[in-house]
This record gives structure tokens, C-alpha cells and sequence, in this order.
């Protein structure tokens, strides 16, 4: 049986177009080995219908597995995490103590906010300086710098 290169065209077209539609990003793979096989079947017409889907496996395990390897291999953005912060000093704008909550302001932004609710270990004076050691939910845990 001979499978023209058009048909292989159109099934690579509606994979992508279906990807489209679907939050998978793994259909596409798929959909590019379709269109590469409809140019191989298009450079050489008397290519055999098990040897076009022989090929259409392994042209769609290689996209996936290249993009698994090389494309996915970023590291995490640690610029907005929690970690990335620890150790900035800021100023105490109104007093802390072991049970009561204080705010301290930061010179940069801190995940977005300059002025936090902080919890500190032992009580400390507004107008000092102070260390991000924590941050615990919205809460900054500080000590004195």
C-alpha cells in the first residue's frame, strides 16, 4: 500500500493545529515527525507505508526526546524565590518583640513589597537595623544586624 505525502502533510498540520487546542505541548512532536515524513515521502515517492511510519515513531521520539534534553534543561529563576533573599537588611519602622509584630522597610523591593509585617526573637526598637533571616508566609522573621 502507498501513502501519498499529502496525507502525511495534513495529519502533521492537524497535530499541530490540535496542540493548539490542547494544554498537552506534547502533541506537537508528534505532528512535526508527520510533516518531516511527508517530505521524505515527497523527495522519494516509492517509499513503503511501514518504512513512512517507521520513520514517523522515529522522527517523533527524536523532537521529544531533543526537547526533553536540550531545549528544558533552564534552570529555575531563583530571582523571585524566598531563598534569594535571605540576608537583606532593611529598617525597623515600628518596633518588634517576641509576641508582637513590628514592619520593617527594605531598600529594594522584597518579592514585590518594600514594607513587610515582621516577627523577630527577641524585642527590638524601631529605627534599628535589621536581617531578613525568613520568610514565613507573609510574615518577614528578622534579627538585629
Amino acid at each position: 500500500m502507498e501513502m501519498q505525502w499529502w496525507i502525511w502533510l495534513v495529519f502533521g498540520i492537524a497535530l499541530i493545529l490540535l496542540e493548539l487546542v490542547l494544554p498537552t505541548f506534547f502533541i506537537i512532536w508528534f505532528g512535526i515527525g508527520a510533516v518531516l515524513v511527508s517530505l521524505i515521502s515527497l523527495a522519494a515517492p516509492t517509499l513503503q507505508l511501514d518504512m513512512q511510519v517507521l520513520l514517523w515513531v522515529l522522527f517523533s521520539s527524536a523532537t521529544t526526546a531533543l526537547w526533553f534534553k536540550l531545549f528544558r534543561r533552564k534552570q529555575p529563576d531563583v530571582r523571585w524565590t524566598a531563598d534569594s533573599v535571605i540576608g537583606e537588611v532593611g529598617l525597623l519602622i515600628s518596633s518588634v518583640s517576641q509576641f508582637q509584630k513590628g514592619r520593617v522597610r527594605f531598600q529594594k523591593p522584597i518579592l514585590g513589597n518594600e514594607e513587610w509585617v515582621c516577627v523577630a526573637d527577641s524585642d527590638i526598637p524601631s529605627g534599628e537595623r535589621v536581617r531578613l533571616v525568613a520568610i514565613e508566609g507573609n510574615t518577614a522573621r528578622v534579627i538585629r544586624a
